[in-house]
């Protein structure tokens, strides 16, 4: 029988109880309960009420959604843009080429990513669509960078030289061989990144950007509750804790999933190297 490692497991359990909420929450919230004084427990509210008389227990089932799927959708599209170009830097055989591809990268990694979004929110309100789509694009630089180098080093290899060789196209070096080998270290950066987008995404909802002052979103719930922190904990401790959980959670299912794929095919893992 196989054994699956301690952290999967622990990973698996701090995880599941944030996604399951964040996913299925809204489908089970049922009705909201009618309001009641600000910051009070009892009553039927199982978490007490926030700063405007809600439910704490229905503001928290409808507001992990906005934060899980911004960060999801926003890691998604920096990887749809940090693909093409990285790897276009990294086989093109033209110096130009590569300095028009990913040199403007640079302009965007001198700006720190939550200045860089609070800038774009002064010139317009984004939502969650604009929000998503913000994430992605401090994130692409970085992503490309890391993929640039490691087609560079792979497209190094006798193997590739070998491909080149014998004709093959372009997509096929690319995607079918270099894309393919470099899949851990994406996957590995994927995992890390993910919970930076997290995390940042929470940031910016708690700084007002991309969610309404009054909306059902973990990060809003933690800012605009604070103020009533001694008064009725639960509306501040319960989302954080979700969110903490959800960027621990994701840690630690990537890390082992990365160790496990290591061992399975050098019987050493990297951090064992």
């Amino acid at each position: 029988m196989r054994v699956l490692p301690g952290r999967f497991v622990l990973g698996v359990a701090v995880v599941t109880v944030p996604l399951v909420i964040a996913l299925l929450g809204p489908v089970f919230a049922g009705p909201p309960p009618a309001r009641e004084a600000s910051f009070t427990g009892g009553a039927g509210h199982w978490f007490g009420t926030d700063f405007v008389g809600r439910d704490v227990w229905y503001q928290v089932l409808h507001g992990g959604r906005p934060v899980v799927l911004t960060a999801l959708a926003a890691t998604v599209l920096a990887y749809l843009v940090a693909l093409p170009l990285g790897l276009a830097g990294a086989l093109t055989h033209r110096r130009l080429v590569e300095e028009l591809l990913l040199r403007p990268l640079d302009v965007l990694l001198a700006v720190p990513s939550l200045l860089m979004i609070l800038l774009v929110a002064t010139v317009f309100s984004p939502g969650t669509v604009g929000l998503a789509l913000l994430v992605a694009v401090v994130n692409v630089p970085d992503a490309a960078r890391l993929v640039r180098a490691t087609a560079t080093e792979i497209a190094a290899r006798p193997a590739v030289e070998a491909l080149r060789m014998q004709g093959e196209t372009w997509w096929r070096i690319a995607v079918g061989h270099i894309g393919r080998s470099m899949l851990r270290t994406v996957a590995a950066d994927a995992g890390t990144r993910l919970t930076g987008v997290l995390y940042l995404v929470a940031t910016a909802a708690f700084l007002g950007v991309g969610a309404a002052p009054d909306a059902a979103d973990w990060a809003v719930m933690v800012d605009r509750n604070r103020t009533g922190l001694l008064v009725q904990p639960w509306a501040v401790v319960v989302p954080a804790l979700l969110i903490v959980a959800l960027t621990t959670g994701t840690n630690l299912l990537f890390d082992t999933a990365l160790d496990k794929r290591g061992r399975g095919r050098g019987g050493t893992s990297v951090r064992e190297a």
